[in-house]
């Protein structure tokens, strides 16, 4: 479903993944119990995830137990219960579950990072809601806000495998029966540069740098994965080299983008001790200064190049992550492209792309920081990002 955290308002924080919770407790035929031994029962997987511009249901069968996987999945979307005793105790699992996240520093500082930068737009709340809002939510208002949220043309099903007809028609069949309706405008993203700091103790420090990026769709996705790749992709970026292995400021660090409908972040994650975070943020502003000056090697374009195919390759082979590109394809408004063309798109990528997108992405004054741990004061960090 093209609805996440992102179409919520301020007050609806959390209910696209307190919903996702709520499928699994019960239809008006099974028991959440008897949801779990049927699934059992087949071999197979039942599961769901909620990002911030999605929902996900998905099943993982074998073709001979598809109908009943279908069966089994479709109850939990159409005829979910919403029971009140189930809302109760649904909403301390998501707590608890908020708890958990809270913990782990690491997870912390990219949620400060997100609500800074994307501050005053719905891309700024966290997917998991909070207490505040999770407490009024009972389970009529679910119910309602799943039935105005789950619209038609905001579902997608995607079907990857070995499968019959007889399938397909039965899923046209049942979503068919879907009620029209009109979604709510999704409030566009705007990106500010900002520093996150959160005191907490912790052994390390662990921070997140950030760069406003392109958007999901973008064609130049596949410039901006071999330019990841290339700085914070592995063993053998040139990050990992030089701020690990040559300093030994930090055990890990790699880069990423968020890509959304109409923005994206391009991150550079990684923790170090207190005494050594001012030299890795320095060493990791080093390695970007000169990737802007001298460009990748033709040598690190092959590597990145063969490795994002190699990826392709054998990722396809899952049915699962067929799945999961062609819904993603689908949402985002793109072509599904085949591996095949993908691998095309990522031969046709030249040093020249990935130079001009680092030149857009990589400007100092729109650099964005999150640190969490024993900081320092905030100056300090401004000093070292902006100030030369």
């Amino acid at each position: 479903m093209a609805t996440g955290s992102r179409a919520e308002a301020a007050s609806e924080s959390g209910a696209a993944h307190f919903i996702e919770h709520m499928l699994f407790k019960g239809t008006d035929d099974n028991t959440a119990a008897q949801l779990a031994a049927r699934m059992d029962a087949i071999g197979g997987q039942l599961n769901a995830f909620t990002t911030k511009e999605c929902t996900c249901f998905y099943v993982h069968a074998l073709d001979s137990h598809l109908p009943e996987g279908l069966d089994i999945l479709t109850g939990m979307f159409f005829d979910s219960k919403f029971a009140q005793e189930d809302v109760e105790t649904e909403r301390g699992v998501v707590l608890e579950e908020i708890g958990m996240y809270r913990d782990d520093p690491a997870d912390l500082c990219a949620e400060r990072l997100a609500a800074a930068v994307f501050h005053g737009t719905p891309l700024a709340r966290p997917i998991l809601g909070q207490k505040a809002t999770l407490d009024k939510m009972t389970g009529e208002w679910l119910r309602d806000y799943k039935e105005s949220h789950y619209l038609p043309d905001k579902v997608v099903v995607s079907l990857a495998g070995s499968y019959s007809e007889e399938v397909v028609e039965e899923i046209r069949r049942r979503f068919a029966a879907m009620t029209p309706g009109k979604a709510a405008k999704i409030k566009a993203g705007k990106y500010t540069p900002s520093v996150s700091l959160k005191r907490k103790a912790t052994e390390q420090n662990h921070l997140i740098l950030a760069f406003p990026t392109i958007s999901a769709g973008d064609r130049r996705r596949f410039a901006l994965q071999l330019l990841s790749s290339i700085l914070g992709g592995g063993m053998s970026s040139r990050l990992f080299q030089q701020v690990r292995e040559q300093q030994g400021l930090c055990y890990n660090i790699y880069s990423y983008g968020s890509s959304f409908a109409d923005i994206g972040i391009f991150c550079i994650a990684t923790a170090q001790s207190k005494d050594t975070e001012m030299q890795a943020i320095a060493s990791i502003k080093k390695v970007i200064d000169e990737f802007l000056t001298d460009g990748a090697t033709e040598e690190e374009l092959h590597r990145v190049r063969e490795l994002a195919k190699a990826n392709v390759l054998m990722g396809m082979e899952s049915t699962t992550a067929h799945m999961n590109h062609m819904a993603r394809s689908v949402l985002n408004g793109e072509e599904i492209l085949t591996p095949d063309e993908i691998i095309a798109a990522y031969d046709a990528v030249t040093m020249e792309d990935v130079q001009a997108l680092a030149g857009e992405m990589f400007r100092w004054e729109n650099a964005s920081l999150s640190v969490v741990g024993k900081v320092a004061e905030e100056e300090t960090y401004r000093e070292l990002i902006y100030g030369n």
